[in-house]
């Protein structure tokens, strides 16, 4: 008997979970399904998981595939029911590729092909679909995309648009999804678009997807003035649709944290807030290529101006940009100043110069300070007067950080209107206002 074992969550049982039990069984005589336990899920950072582990369980039993179901409760379970089970066959879904090559030493490992273009659960007693995301744009964004969408259950990206048809292609390839040339026929492929391609191009992306009725998640800076941000969030509201932008920290449970316990008037009242986020990028690159859009504070600054807006707000009496630019004129360093009624405020971007990299929260009761990367933020202190007297606090921050906002655009979409806070329309416009404010500044537009 040739004895075949897999995993996995099965949750919003739907044709790819069929799929790959299906191809399992035919592997060998005997097929053992792990089913994740909540705990474990939330262990490895899997988000917005539905259905209970028992629903889980009977619907796995229901296909009729699985000889022997089992609950996976952690990381090192897989070795373990291999030797327990004395398993010959080790498969699971091509997405998880030269991940589990470890177990060869044991037994056999298969990665089954992925099945593409899932659009809905097979369960008749749920309505739910599942939200198809297409991606505008090939860059290293989204290839940090997809791998951080696979952890959120309830969506599954499927389609990629590139105007350089190669390159799309070479992507698809890669992610084993769709590739399209032609743009009507991409937005007819998804429910939800995700945009990452170059900042310049976002305004037409957002617009045409909205008027295709799309929901739409566009990396920063989403817009770069703010009469073209106040537009598509009107446009949004009139299509009934969800336009969410892309600053991951915005979502990040540790940020969160941070800021509720900075408002909450512990350390007194704010009077100063500094952010600062460099990185040493290559020349090559883009982002110091482009004379118009590029730079560090279009890369860098929706960073740093988040934690400024977040806690004074958008209603600044003034702000002055200074840089240094390199021989091309692109900013390399910039400072932004602005002053408040009650505060003030510095954020620092480089992409050419290196600092240290840290959100510090000044106030008349003590001080809060993250150090880089706080845009990842896991760890944060406070500090009062007595240099001993210091409280720690600690929160995960999982892989690259951007399932966050894909659950939470989830949310949004299924209903659950209470995520918007944690960064607003008027948040995202009032960036989009800096931005213009210093691309002016530049003389750049």
């Amino acid at each position: 008997m040739i004895k075949v074992i897999t995993y996995g969550t099965f949750d919003l049982l739907h044709e790819g979970h069929y799929r790959l039990l299906q191809r399992a069984k035919q592997l060998g005589d005997y097929l053992i399904v792990g089913v994740t336990s909540e705990e474990y899920d939330q262990a490895r950072g899997k988000l917005n998981v539905m259905d209970s582990l028992m629903t889980r369980i009977e619907n796995v039993k229901k296909t009729g595939f699985a000889d022997e179901i089992i609950v996976e409760e952690s990381q090192g379970q897989k070795f373990q029911d291999i030797q327990k089970y004395g398993i010959d066959i080790f498969t699971v879904g091509s997405d998880w590729i030269g991940q589990f090559d470890y177990l060869k030493d044991y037994c056999k490992v298969v990665y089954l092909d992925r099945t593409k273009n899932i659009s809905s659960t097979m369960l008749r007693t749920k309505r739910t679909s599942i939200q198809r995301i297409g991606i505008i744009g090939t860059g290293r964004i989204a290839n940090r995309f997809i791998p951080e969408a696979m952890l959120v259950s309830g969506v599954n990206t499927q389609s990629v648009y590139n105007p350089h048809i190669e390159n799309a292609q070479l992507f698809a390839n890669k992610w084993e999804i769709d590739a399209y040339e032609d743009l009507e026929e991409f937005y007819n492929s998804l429910d939800i678009v995700y945009i990452a391609s170059p900042h310049e191009t976002h305004y037409k992306y957002i617009k045409q997807a909205l008027e295709h009725k799309k929901h739409v998640l566009c990396e920063k800076p989403m817009c770069l003035s703010k009469v073209q941000s106040e537009e598509v969030f009107k446009l949004a509201m009139e299509k009934d649709l969800v336009l969410f932008e892309g600053i991951k920290t915005a979502y990040c449970p540790g940020f969160i944290k941070l800021l509720g316990i900075a408002c909450g008037g512990i350390i007194g009242n704010i009077k100063d807030v500094e952010a600062c986020f460099t990185k040493l990028e290559d020349d090559n690159n883009r982002e110091l290529k482009d004379k118009k859009y590029g730079g560090s504070f279009t890369e860098l600054g929706s960073y740093c101006l988040l934690p400024i807006l977040k806690i004074y707000g958008h209603d600044y009496e003034d702000i002055r940009f200074e840089t240094i630019c390199d021989a091309n004129g692109i900013d390399i360093y910039t400072k932004v100043y602005l002053r408040y009624p009650n505060g003030l405020a510095t954020a620092k971007c480089g992409l050419g110069v290196k600092s240290e990299g840290k959100l510090l929260i000044s106030g008349t009761r003590g001080y809060i300070t993250t150090e880089a990367p706080w845009w990842k933020t896991s760890y944060f202190e406070i500090h009062r007067e007595r240099p001993d007297d210091v409280e720690r606090f600690s929160e995960r921050f999982l892989g690259d950080g951007l399932r966050y906002e894909i659950s939470d655009l989830l949310s949004m979409i299924n209903g659950d209107k209470k995520k918007d806070f944690k960064l607003t329309r008027g948040d995202s416009v009032a960036m989009a206002g800096i931005m213009e404010a210093f691309l002016k500044s530049q003389g750049r537009i």
